[in-house]
Parts: C-alpha cells; structure tokens; sequence
C-alpha cells in the first residue's frame, strides 16, 4: 500500500506551550489508525498539526506526497482532509442540509449516499443542527466531512459522551466507511471497538509516538502502560 499520511519528528506549539514533541505517523491508502493515548498526550494536537491549525516548527507533514506545512489550512484541507472535530462544531443555525453541502465537493458522497449512511439525517433534512441531540449531532459531523469527499477522515473522539445506542450506530457506520476502502485516523476512548476497526495502532505519550503496532500487538502490559487511568 502506498503512503497517505507521514508525519515525522513533528513538534508543535500553541504560542510559547509546546504540545507535541517528536510524532511519528503513518496512514496507508484504505487503512484505518488508531491515534491512542491517555488524556492531553497530544491526540488532539496531532489532528491539528495534520489540518494546519497550530504551529508546527520541528519535522515534517506529507500527505499525498505534497508537504503539508507549507500550505494554509484551507489549502491543506481541499488536497482531501476531512476533519471531524472534537466536540462536534456544526454549524448551529444551518440546517442539517445546508451544514450538509457548506464545503461539499463532487464525488460519490453526496446527501443521497449520506441518507443512507445515517437515515435519521434524512429525517431531519430541515432541522436547525442546534435542535439535534448530541448524536445526531455527531452524524451530521461526520456527514459534513464525507460531503467534501476526502482522502483521508480524521475522527477526533468518534463517540465521546453519546448513549451507547447510538455509539453502535456511530461504528457501525464508521465500519462501512472503512469497507468501501476510505482511510481513516480514528481518535476514541472506547477501545474494544477501536480495536475491532484499527488496522494499525499509534500511541502518544507526553506529545511523543511511544508505540506503534498492528492492534494484535497491543498488550495488556502496553495497554496498563500508556492507556490505563
């Protein structure tokens, strides 16, 4: 398979707080990572470097074989980044179509293919994204990072704070993505099923790759190790 995403020796800042240290990264074509990790070990830091978002002044970010740090986020972005950020962020007074098609590009994800990934957004095609549980909520994030028909989707706490119902119905979506081939970096707390979907397996700690493996490797030992409370 041929490299996607590379990142390499990354250090990163927010103003004078340096967050990442030395990460390495990297995401095949068709291959979903785990980004795993305690609390404030630079998941979330990492998603950002990648899109652009902070400073990054050590290393290097490739994704398509073009050098990342060298664009503006925008521009990183329309090269096939498709974020979904922690915490959701849809756009509260649009609707849940118009969050739909706000930075849609053509392709094979339109808002017909995501009806039928997530029903219930078809259900609430003219509902205001601020009315929608927390869910739903996520299923339009996702959604609105499919309609730009990326190259990559990154999920930065996929299930973070949903009702279990509807954390199945988030993976099992999340599991037909990964079947039609889209390469995925998957941040998640719950690791039974990042698990099950993680092809490849990164830990950070303290801002630094510490591990890397395929998810049959990650020990209970590792696991006490880097990811236990």
């Amino acid at each position: 398979m041929s490299k996607l995403l590379e990142l390499h020796e990354v250090a990163a800042s927010y103003g004078a707080s340096q967050a990442l240290f030395n990460v390495e990264l990297e995401v095949d074509e068709g291959q979903v990572v785990a980004l795993m990790g305690r609390n404030g070990m630079g998941k979330s830091s990492t998603i950002s470097a990648i899109c652009r978002l902070i400073t990054v002044h050590g290393g290097s970010v490739r994704f398509a074989g073009q050098d990342l740090l060298s664009l503006s986020p925008h521009r990183a972005a329309r090269l096939g980044l498709g974020l979904v950020p922690e915490g959701r962020r849809c756009f509260p007074n649009l609707t849940v179509y118009e969050n739909c098609i706000a930075a849609a590009n053509p392709g094979e994800w339109d808002f017909a293919a995501i009806s039928n990934l997530f029903p219930r957004l078809q259900e609430r095609r003219n509902q205001m994204a601020n009315t929608l549980s927390g869910g739903e909520q996520q299923m339009l994030a996702i959604a609105r990072a499919l309609m730009t028909n990326p190259r990559l989707l990154l999920l930065d706490e996929a299930t973070e704070g949903l009702a279990p119902v509807v954390r199945q119905e988030i993976w099992s979506a999340l599991a037909t993505l990964k079947a039609t081939g889209l390469s995925i970096l998957l941040v998640d707390k719950t690791l039974n099923e990042l698990l099950k979907m993680a092809d490849y397996c990164v830990i950070l700690e303290k801002g630094e790759t510490v591990w890397s493996g395929g998810p049959d490797k990650l020990t209970s030992d590792l696991s006490t190790r880097y990811l236990g409370v």
